[in-house]
């Protein structure tokens, strides 16, 4: 059932033990917003939980009470007054939703949200869910503390690519104006999550040698496999190193995160990435979006490819025999064309 933020709200106000979840592959969206909450609920005197069914990046556990996030255990039975979803739909908790019994409450700017809870609301116009809470925290008549700031600042910051992307809007900088207001500061938060260690350093470069380019380039992807995966801290942003490529729609990232598992992130300058997510089982922005696909990582490569490709004819954004001619290209070998040749592609958002 859609409900509004305040009637929100006032599920948050009458529930005591309320437990906190997001999505598996957790980005700055999601922990910044579980976080934020957390310290809201429990100025509130609620008793709180967060459990998140994946790992939480390394760049991420330096924002305040990070330490807090646990990783549910199958065999363990958990009892609350509510489970808030942050930033995701029931479909993509995993664990959380096995375990967990409580009424649903679902908080999400999704576009693609599924609908399935006992209570959602849902603001697809909201650049992140953190943009929501910072709302959501005057419905509650909460204090903005600095370290909430912090956190809603994060999840703001890296949902818009650090304010590049197409969902930035006049709210978002008014929300931003009111977390620097309450003590974040942009740069440190800048610099800490563009830090990357020499090791990663090296890894990103290693991943984007296996960047290739499809349907005459319009298309790029970026592929790590389970052993690379295995040595990489995050992937948060690495799909932007292909992203920017002269004449690239649709950049993805396929990573094997476990054998006949792969994750897929999508980003796009005008295709309706979210819907070929849709198709797989997954979902998102309309320019940003992803999905897991349960094959090793050649066959999901073959399987995506296949789906942006049928997606992009239906839609004009191919012809028929471009989708057939779907070679794959290196990008490493691929012959850098004279700058006189290049052509200049402006895309409406």
């Amino acid at each position: 059932m859609k409900i509004t933020l305040q009637e929100a709200a006032a599920k948050l106000q009458a529930a005591n033990k309320i437990i906190l979840t997001s999505h598996i592959n957790p980005d700055g969206d999601a922990i910044g917003s579980t976080l934020a909450t957390l310290q809201i609920l429990r100025s509130m005197g609620k008793d709180v939980d967060i459990y998140i069914d994946d790992k939480i990046p390394k760049n991420f556990q330096v924002l305040p009470f990070a330490e807090q996030i646990r990783r549910p255990r199958e065999y363990e039975k958990l009892s609350a007054d509510l489970l808030l979803i942050l930033d995701t739909d029931l479909s993509r908790i995993n664990t959380v939703a096995k375990v967990v019994d409580a009424p649903i409450l679902n908080i999400d700017h999704h576009i693609t949200n599924t609908e399935d809870p006992d209570f959602l609301y849902i603001d697809a116009d909201a650049a992140a869910t953190c943009e929501i809470v910072v709302s959501l925290c005057h419905e509650l008549k909460a204090e903005l503390t600095t370290n909430v700031a912090v956190c809603l600042y994060t999840g703001i910051a890296t949902d818009t690519g650090f304010f590049n992307y197409s969902n930035t809007k006049p709210s978002t900088f008014r929300a931003i104006a009111e977390l620097v207001e309450a003590g974040a500061q942009p740069n440190l938060i800048s610099e800490q999550f563009e830090k990357r260690s020499y090791r990663d350093v090296k890894i990103m470069s290693a991943a984007l040698q296996t960047t290739k380019l499809f349907y005459g380039g319009k298309v790029a992807g970026m592929f790590i496999d389970n052993a690379l995966y295995k040595e990489v801290d995050t992937t948060e942003g690495i799909i932007d190193l292909i992203r920017v490529i002269d004449g690239v729609d649709v950049a993805f990232l396929i990573t094997e995160k476990e054998k006949g598992v792969c994750r897929v992130s999508m980003r796009s300058k005008g295709v309706e990435v979210s819907t070929i997510a849709k198709r797989l089982g997954g979902g998102g922005h309309i320019r940003a979006a992803g999905c897991t696909i349960e094959k090793n990582i050649d066959m999901a490569k073959m399987i995506l490819i296949r789906k942006i490709g049928e997606y992009m004819v239906e839609n004009g954004w191919l012809t028929p025999m471009e989708f057939e001619n779907r070679e794959e290209v290196l990008l490493s070998n691929f012959e850098i064309p004279p700058e006189d040749d290049f052509e200049v592609t402006f895309y409406d958002d």
